[in-house]
């Protein structure tokens, strides 16, 4: 891990991470919180650091609004903006979205390239992109346009999304649930085929990864077991059943899930097995954390150090911040003026 950041902890705290190096921050979305209203917060409260949607659900805006919206940040805060999709699962498409979202690994492909024809047109050119889902034809008679070197990045999981990634992306955001294996075995040969698909280098893809990190000096109990908690509620979903199929945690995992039907969230965590959360997650001590980011071989090259979220309220919440942060300073070198 060559460059650390969060996601998003609000200006104070980002202040204070900025000041000891953080490389680039990012923000997710739920019912509640949204992430280019997070990235405006981003620019205004930031002043070297990359930032941008970590990751924004793809098919529930357009081509054009993700393009305005990417190149609104970028007339505030130049040179510091990046873009994160991700297609989120079939329910939320269909129940909570309400879009279409079949064949998601080719809707994709079609909608990064319908975005780069927004980013990408000079003043005075008309904005053409002729492809399945999206068709484009817009004069936009303003000079407002201008080419901007966005990177984009994929929340991709499964091989088909990061092949694609890695033909028409600029890099892969991954899961807080990859681990050594996963990255080596399953995504860097699944961005190296996307890369060869397009007659690309995949030296040149961005590598990024959320990274489960829960440190508490005061009580690296609790931080274990939060760490703990997180695992087990990712791991509820069925989408991560190719990583618990490599690493052969499908007992364990049957049993997370049968706690997690009943309610029991201490089952849930008891069920995360030691070998299973050290695969995963950062946390403990200080130094039990640092031992873990040294014994890893795969981290991403940009890890977001993100505190759980289960079942921690606000005020712990805020310690894993400052923790990561720490780490983060001590464990990697500082960003340079660009933030990444």
């Amino acid at each position: 891990m060559r460059e650390w950041g969060l996601p998003w902890p609000g200006p104070e705290t980002a202040t204070a991470a900025e000041a000891a190096g953080a490389a680039a921050f990012c923000a997710g979305e739920f019912a509640d919180h949204d992430s280019y209203v997070a990235s405006a917060l981003m620019a205004a409260s930031t002043s070297r650091a990359r930032f941008g949607p970590g990751i924004a659900y793809a098919f529930t805006r357009s081509p054009f609004s993700h393009a305005s919206a990417v190149r609104h940040l970028a007339n505030v805060a130049p040179g510091r903006v990046f873009l994160g999709l991700g297609s989120g699962t079939p329910r939320m498409n269909g129940d909570w979205f309400s879009v279409e979202a079949s064949r998601p690994a080719a809707r994709m492909t079609d909608l990064v390239q319908a975005i780069r024809a927004y980013l990408t047109a000079e003043n005075g050119e008309k904005i053409q992109h002729s492809g399945e889902f999206y068709s484009i034809d817009a004069a936009i008679g303003a000079p407002v346009l201008g080419k901007l070197d966005v990177p984009i990045v994929l929340g991709a999981f499964n091989p088909v999304m990061l092949r694609t990634c890695g033909r028409v992306a600029d890099g892969v955001l991954g899961h807080g649930l990859f681990t050594d294996r996963w990255w080596a075995e399953t995504v860097n040969p699944a961005l190296a085929a996307g890369a060869a698909d397009a007659g690309r280098d995949p030296a040149t893809l961005l590598r990024w990864g959320w990274v489960i990190t829960a440190v508490d000096d005061a009580d690296p109990d609790r931080a274990v077991l939060d760490a703990r908690r997180q695992v087990a509620f990712y791991l509820t979903v069925r989408t991560y059943d190719r990583l618990v199929e490599l690493h052969g945690w499908q007992e364990q995992v049957g049993a997370i899930r049968a706690a997690f039907r009943s309610g029991d969230t201490e089952g849930m965590a008891r069920a995360v097995d030691d070998e299973m959360l050290a695969a995963i997650a950062v946390c403990g001590s200080s130094a039990q954390a640092r031992e873990t980011l040294a014994a890893r071989t795969h981290l991403p090259e940009l890890g977001f150090l993100a505190p759980p979220s289960f079942l921690v309220g606000r005020r712990r919440k805020a310690g894993y911040e400052a923790a990561a942060i720490e780490l983060g300073r001590t464990h990697c070198a500082p960003a340079d003026g660009t933030g990444g």
